[in-house]
Parts: C-alpha cells; structure tokens; sequence
C-alpha cells in the first residue's frame, strides 16, 4: 500500500477529466512528470451492474501508478460496494466524487449535489471507509459550495475528514460556476489551516507559475491541474522544473508535433480506430490552439475519418510545415 506522503507531499496530480483522461493521455502525462493519475469519474451503479461499458474506465497500467480511481453516486450502501469491486483491480487509493456540477451528475443527488446534503455525504465517506481501512488510502475531492451564498466547504471538509477521509482535494469554485469564472484559492488556504489531513488544491493551474504560486498563497500539500493540462501534458515537467530550478524549458513546435502523435498511436492501444479519430478531434482543439492556421487546421480535423488522415493533415498545416 502506498503512503499518504506518496500522494500528497508536493505532488502534482492530473484531475479526471470525462471524455480525456482516457489511460492514454495519463500515460502522456505521466511521461511528461505527473506523479498521480486517477480513472476518469465511474459511476458506482454502472459498477454494481458491472457494466461492460463502466468497468472500462477503472482499467490502468502498471505505469500509470500511484493510481486511483475515482466514484460517484447517492447511495451509501451502492457506493460501500462499488469500493469492494474496485479493490480487486488493486489501485493505490480510491477517490469520492462530490464535486461534478454536471447537471446529470447534480440530478441524481451525487457530484456536487451532495455538498447541499452533508449528511448524506459523511454516510457515504463513513461506508466507504469502513470498507478500505487498512487496505486502501480514501480521498473526497469537492468544491467551494453550491452557489456563493452557500460556502459551505470548511464544515463539509471538516466532517469529511471526521468520516474518514485520508486526504482531502478542494476545487475553489462552486457548482453554479461549474467551470467559468475564477477559482477562489483563498477557500483553499482557509480550509488548509483547519484540517489534520493532507489537502489538495484545485482550480486554475494553467501554467507552472500558477502551480507555484497556489502552493506559496495557499500552503496546500499538492496541486491538481485539470483542463490546463490538455493539449499541454508537458505542463507538469515544466511545473518540476520551475520548482526544482526556478525556471523551465519552452515547448517546441518538435515537441508538440511529437505528443500528438504520440497521443494518436497510444490511443489505439486501447481503442478502434473509428472511436479514435472522433475522440481525437476535441483533443486535437487544444493541442493546436493558439497556433497559425489552428481554425482551418481544425475544421479539416473535424471531418477527417482516420488517424492516418489526421496525422497528415497535422503535418501539412500552417503551423508544422516548416518543421
């Protein structure tokens, strides 16, 4: 079992992502310095039926550890058994999801829902635990609270560490601004000076200096980069080298023409060829965005019909063709 400190004493961490944190972009991430990955969020019903279509999600490498695997759902007893399932796929910890503002997250009382009924929330995080001690580490990653007259996220982590919870991640922002506005880091800081467990912050990491100065202004053990990550796994070598050395290494266009390539081929590891080159094209949005050409490059992108055509088209755009 690995330790507390293997996850969270300065550690960066690449959130799940719905739809992109597929075990070939962690793989990416993990090659580029990210030291925890996590499954994309699964939904413990979909496990309890073991849904083919579910259980894909907590399959991983051996490379992708520290790994963990990420739940959610309303039901206690549901989500007591979802953990006992996912034990015999032997990840290094298991994550609680009850930040998804997602309105058909929200809907079924899971994700951020839950933040609206604390008491549900610790019956689930005290199931949950009781199921794990001594053989795997728990942590509950939530927001800010539902909305900004319901900040709610020093008592909700509080009892979530009285539950059980081993660590702690807090997105600083709340579900009525799902993914806008700007993350209040300063609920980070506040909550870190009332807990006894290792804290993780999350919420607008975009660049290495972003993570620095979350860890200086905040005092969290470890960051989380979600959507900064995307179409930038390099970001978390550049973070190591910022802190190790006070600067870092640019991008090249080599570089990034290598990751997308890379990206493609270790998809279809994993996946056929037709879900590849569809999945490929909102990755491909943020690989290329900011470059020259980047509009047209991605409208031709978006009618491709094959990774091989993909990569052709990535070759002979504006922004590569002088390579």
């Amino acid at each position: 079992m690995v330790s507390l400190a293997d996850l969270t004493r300065r550690k960066l961490w690449l959130a799940p992502l719905a739809g992109y944190t597929d075990s070939a972009f962690r793989q990416l991430c993990k090659q580029n310095g990210a030291d925890v990955l996590v499954s994309e969020m699964v939904s413990t019903d979909g496990l309890i039926r073991d849904s083919r279509k579910t259980v894909q999600f907590i399959h991983f490498e051996q490379s992708e550890r520290p790994f963990g695997i990420q739940i959610f759902g309303s039901e206690p007893e549901v989500m007591a058994r979802a953990a006992e399932f996912c034990l015999s796929y032997q990840p290094d910890f298991m994550d609680i999801n009850m930040g998804c503002p997602v309105k058909k997250v929200v809907k079924r009382g899971a994700g951020s829902a839950l933040m609206r009924d604390p008491a549900r929330a610790e019956a689930i995080v005290k199931e949950v635990s009781a199921v794990l001690k001594g053989r795997c580490l728990l942590g509950v990653k939530f927001r800010s609270g539902w909305n900004s007259g319901s900040l709610n996220y020093l008592e909700f982590g509080q009892m979530l560490e009285e539950a059980g919870a081993d660590f702690l991640c807090l997105h600083a922002r709340t579900q009525s601004q799902m993914f806008s506005g700007q993350a209040d880091w300063s609920h980070i800081a506040e909550l870190k000076g009332k807990l006894n467990v290792p804290l993780i912050g999350n919420g607008d990491i975009h660049s290495p200096e972003d993570a620095a100065k979350m860890l200086a202004v905040t005092n969290c053990d470890s960051v989380m980069i979600g959507r900064g990550a995307l179409g930038r796994p390099w970001i978390f070598a550049q973070i190591s080298q910022l802190w190790e050395g006070g600067d870092y290494r640019p991008v090249t266009r080599e570089l990034l023409l290598q990751t997308i390539f890379s990206h493609i081929d270790l998809a279809l590891r994993y996946k056929p060829e037709r879900v590849v080159y569809k999945e490929m094209r909102s990755q491909l949005c943020f690989y290329t965005k900011g470059l020259a050409g980047s509009a047209e490059l991605r409208q031709k992108i978006n009618r491709a019909e094959s990774t091989a055509e993909i990569k052709e088209l990535v070759l002979a755009s504006e922004a590569f063709r002088l390579l």
